[in-house]
């Protein structure tokens, strides 16, 4: 029986390193700017439901965006928006630049072209992208023979390199293997490979993390990371979790009932956190020291589709909703020149009037 090919270690460090980041440039035309995107699904009856409504988001040349919120956010129906993968059905309006030309009015064809091309993704689960009977290295050289019409000998040449750069062990024997002889880190760096084989703009990385454990999730993340600082990659990650966000994002985007509620760049988001809503997830994380502090849920569930109700959607649920609340719905509020949150209420203050902060 051939041994299971393991994760690795990308380098010593627990974490990316973020203090040596390359930024977008300033004034730059952006990899992604998506504006007022509104997308609806076909409800039981046929009518149609809000799923997205008036999002606005933007990811920058060599940037790591990231989209969080819980499941049911809209978070991933934004990326099936964007490869035009929409379930049956479903409707689209709105803005989504991809290098300055707009998704929404392309024809079929060209957003066929797009994907895999100017923009790749990868699943939370790498088996659902990686077809279980055929090799690692047919699967990478038919989708570059495909896309980028090489030849047999090139096409396996680009194969090993790929694989050599999300470092998989041996990779020209890798090639002959097949996704079950990986461990689940392995088949999720192969998956990277796949998306990385036609030099996408921008990769969308739809919970990449989720169903692996601590050690390999670092992992992971670090190679993304990697890859951006190298290669100039784009990536927006799509995340429940804020710790991943902390590891790796530049700017983050919280998303609730499908809207952005905060949008800032991590440090302002993460630690001085405007929204209740994003300060529930944080509340909700363990410890970073490994304390024995309970956690604090967030109460009740997210609307349903459809289901939103009137006012700020996530009133219902917070510890900070007053009567307004369920009359208007915010919009986004300049806090400073890059940090906003569609909640007049400031939580800081409410949390110090309750300890008696003056």
């Amino acid at each position: 029986m051939t041994p299971k090919v393991t994760e690795m270690n990308e380098n010593p460090a627990s974490t990316p390193d973020t203090s040596t980041r390359e930024k977008s440039t300033p004034g730059a035309e952006p990899v992604l700017a998506i504006r007022d995107l509104v997308v609806e699904l076909p409800g039981p009856d046929g009518s149609p439901l809000r799923a997205i409504d008036g999002v606005d988001l933007t990811v920058g040349r060599g940037e790591i965006v990231g989209l969080a919120g819980e499941s049911g956010s809209g978070k991933t129906m934004t990326a099936l928006a964007l490869l035009g993968l929409l379930p049956q059905g479903g409707t689209a309006a709105g803005q989504m630049l991809v290098e300055g030309d707009d998704v929404l009015k392309m024809t079929p064809r060209q957003v066929r072209d797009l994907r895999g091309n100017r923009v790749a993704m990868v699943f939370q689960d790498p088996m659902t992208s990686l077809h279980p009977m055929l090799s690692v290295g047919k699967q990478l050289t038919e989708h570059l023979r495909h896309h980028k019409k090489l030849d047999k000998r090139a096409a396996n040449a680009r194969a090993v390199e790929l694989l050599a750069t999300v470092r998989i062990p041996d990779p020209e024997r890798a090639l002959g293997r097949y996704p079950h002889q990986f461990s689940g880190g392995m088949r999720q760096r192969i998956a990277i490979a796949i998306a990385l084989a036609c030099d996408p703009a921008l990769l969308l990385a739809d919970e990449p993390t989720t169903a692996l454990d601590v050690t390999v999730q670092a992992g992971i993340l670090r190679l993304l990371d990697r890859l951006r600082r190298e290669n100039g990659l784009s990536v927006l990650i799509i995340t429940h979790d804020l710790g991943v966000m902390s590891a790796l994002a530049d700017r983050v985007s919280v998303m609730y009932a499908g809207r952005i509620v905060e949008s800032g760049p991590r440090a302002d988001v993460l630690r001085e956190p405007r929204h209740p809503y994003t300060r529930g997830l944080l509340d909700a994380l363990p410890h970073p020291d490994g304390g024995n502090a309970a956690l604090v849920p967030i109460v009740g569930s997210p609307p349903k589709l459809g289901q939103a109700p009137s006012g700020c959607a996530f009133h219902p649920r917070c510890p900070h909703a007053v009567a307004g609340c369920a009359e208007e719905r915010p919009n986004l509020l300049a806090l400073t020149p890059t940090h906003a949150g569609a909640c007049p209420i400031d939580p800081l203050a409410v949390t110090a009037s309750k300890v008696g902060t003056p």
